[in-house]
This record gives C-alpha cells, structure tokens and sequence, in this order.
C-alpha cells in the first residue's frame, strides 16, 4: 500500500504555533485547498484574548454552515501545546497521527523577537534571562517538536519538515544579536539534521521571508535602553525605535521605549503587533502562498528566500563573504603545506574542480594518514 501523499493531494500539516495573522490565513488557504491542519497553541498565547481572536474566528468559522466552510471543522484540530515541554511535543504528534493517520508537513513557525543590544541584555538578571527565553522559542521549542515527529516520519518513510525563520538567518541585525543568534543555531541544527534524514526520504527546507514578516505578526520584546545606543548618540541602525514607533502609531500598542536603563532597570516591555487586516494580507500573503507551494513538493528547496528585497539583501551578503574571502586568500592559504594546484587555484580565484582540487585532496589525505 502507498502511504505516500502527493503534493496535490489532501496533505496534513502540523504547525507548531498557530496563533499569528501569517499562520491563521495560511490556516484558512489550507483548508480550503482540501488539507488537514494540526494546529498547536501556546497557552500563554492562547490565554491572551487579543491574540487569539482570529483564531476563534477561523474555528466559529468552521463550524459555521456557509457552504464554503463545508468540513472544514472535520479538518482541522487544535492541540493546546507548549513547545518547551518535550512531552507535550510527542503527545500532540501522537494526537494529531491519531486523529488525521499522519503528518505529511512540519511547519516549525514559533517565533517573538527580543529587542536589545548585547549590553542592554547584560544589565539585570532579569535581561540575561531573556537570552535563555529567547533561544526557549526560536530553537529549543523547535528542536523539540522536530525529534518528536522523526519516528513518526522515519515510519511513514516520507515526511517534509519545513522551518519558517527569516532573513536573519544570513544577515545580523544591530539591537537583535540574540534573536540572529537563535534564529542560525535553528538554522545550523537543520542543514546538519537534512543529511541525517535524507536516507528516510524526509526533505528539510528553511523558507526566509523578511524580518518584519515575523516581527510584526508576533511578540516582540524590548530590554531596557541604555543612553549610549539612543538613536541621538548613535548613529547605528535602530530596530527599537522602527519597531518602536509603528507600535506608537496605535494607542493600543503604544510603548515608552525610551525609558533609560537607570531609571527603570527591569522595565522589560513587550507588544503584539496590532495592524489593519488588510495590511496583515498585504505583509504575509507572499509567504503564505510560498509555504503552501513548497510544502510536501517531491523535490523542494533546501532553502527559499522569500520576496524580492529579501534575495537582493542576501546577495550583497554573500557578495561581501566572497569578496573578503579573495581579499584575504594569501592568509587563507598561507597554513598550506604544500604548493599545490589548489594553492594556485585559491590565488587565482579560480575553480574547476577537477585536477588541482583533487590534488590538494589526496595531499591533505596523505599528510593525516602520516600523522596517525
């Protein structure tokens, strides 16, 4: 029998956290495709009225008579689930095979960002606190509900686990060190975790919309600031006060961000995003559709960049590595031991893979096989 699900056909997705404008209208796309959804709810989210309005607007939906809603209901489970905890995380994939008979798609989208520099995250426990909150959300969460679902996928001997993060993944941002540094640890874990699985016909893709995507449609947070990275002093970027002034824009979400370390040392604030519909569909929708594009394909990316802005912004990253990798190869291939055609290759910036390369190969082989 073939237990194996075409992209086409009715799939099953299992999203990690439910509760965010992005993943309530992918929701939606998806049952309306015909697919089956296993939807995790954080519970500190899932408590906060605000933030799971249109959540219970999705599930009234549901269950509504409207001839366009017909089965959704049948098609879509909620499972109240922290992430933190791992047997919570094995018992939601066990519900959610139990209920649907499989998991076609691992959609690990949790995701808050902590807003503060390495210094304003170092002046009270209470900040350095939020570096382990931050990796909690971004990376242990997300580890957690991967090794719950490998057996379950290794079984099925199919399985697409995809990781929505952001373009942050490749490019620091100032005022953001702990979120980057999650959000690439979460992102290392899965290209080593690829290989791994790939003998089990499990596919792994990283999908990368821009940082603003996630930030706005989930928590942020906000340290304390110190008076030398105000944006008077520095000239540096400044996340908080862009971040700072769209939530000003609504009294709702409206924030003292200013507030001086000194002055209040555990003043730590966070918002919800709160944006007009319309303008939560103009932010997420390219992302959605690339998420339900992507998700179950025979053959997907190991990563996709998602708009336009993003992939020219990773370009000139990547641009900027080569170029200091060309500067800087005397130094690079200085440790040498031996003259070699890839020495030459190296210098020249050249690259055929062939002859030189393999040499340098076998030579560096033969250099550890006369050091055993």
């Amino acid at each position: 029998m073939d237990h194996t699900a075409t992209h086409n056909s009715p799939r099953t997705w299992f999203l990690t956290s439910s509760l965010s404008p992005l993943c309530i209208r992918l929701i939606r796309l998806l049952l309306a495709h015909g697919d089956y959804v296993v939807a995790c709810l954080p519970p500190a989210e899932l408590e906060n009225d605000d933030r799971s309005a249109e959540f219970r607007e999705l599930i009234n939906e549901c269950k509504s008579n409207r001839k366009d809603r017909e089965g959704w209901k049948d098609r879509i489970r909620g499972i109240r689930c922290d992430g933190r905890v791992m047997g919570q995380c094995g018992a939601a994939i066990a519900e959610a095979v139990q209920v649907f008979g499989r998991i076609d798609i691992l959609l690990c989208c949790k995701f808050e960002a902590v807003v503060g520099t390495v210094e304003e995250l170092s002046t009270t426990p209470r900040t350095r606190n939020l570096v382990r909150d931050q990796f909690e959300t971004i990376f242990f969460s997300q580890v957690n509900f991967i090794k719950a679902a490998l057996p379950q996928f290794r079984a099925q001997h199919t399985g697409h686990i995809i990781i929505l993060t952001s373009i942050g993944g490749h490019i620091g941002t100032p005022g953001m060190s702990i979120y980057t540094a999650a959000t690439w640890a979460l992102e290392g874990y899965c290209d080593s975790l690829a290989y791994e699985i790939a003998p089990f016909n499990i596919k792994v893709t990283v999908v990368q919309p821009n940082k603003e995507i996630q930030s706005l449609t989930n928590k942020i947070v906000f340290a304390p600031q110190l008076p030398h990275y105000d944006s008077d002093v520095n000239p540096a970027p400044s996340v908080r006060e862009i971040y700072g002034n769209m939530l000003n824009a609504n009294p709702e979400t409206a924030i003292d961000y200013l507030v001086a370390a000194e002055e209040r040392p555990d003043d730590i604030q966070y918002r919800y995003p709160k944006l007009p519909a319309a303008a939560y569909d103009k932010l997420v929708m390219e992302t959605v559709h690339a998420l339900t594009a992507i998700g179950g394909h025979e053959n997907p990316p190991a990563r996709h960049i998602v708009g336009f802005d993003g992939a020219i912004a990773v370009k000139e990253k990547l641009k900027t590595v080569t170029e200091e990798l060309e500067d800087f190869v005397e130094a690079s291939v200085a440790v040498d031991i031996f003259d070699s055609e890839l020495k030459k290759e190296a210098r020249q910036g050249g690259n055929n893979g062939e002859g030189g390369s393999g040499q340098g190969r076998y030579m560096s082989e033969d250099v550890q096989m006369g050091m055993m």
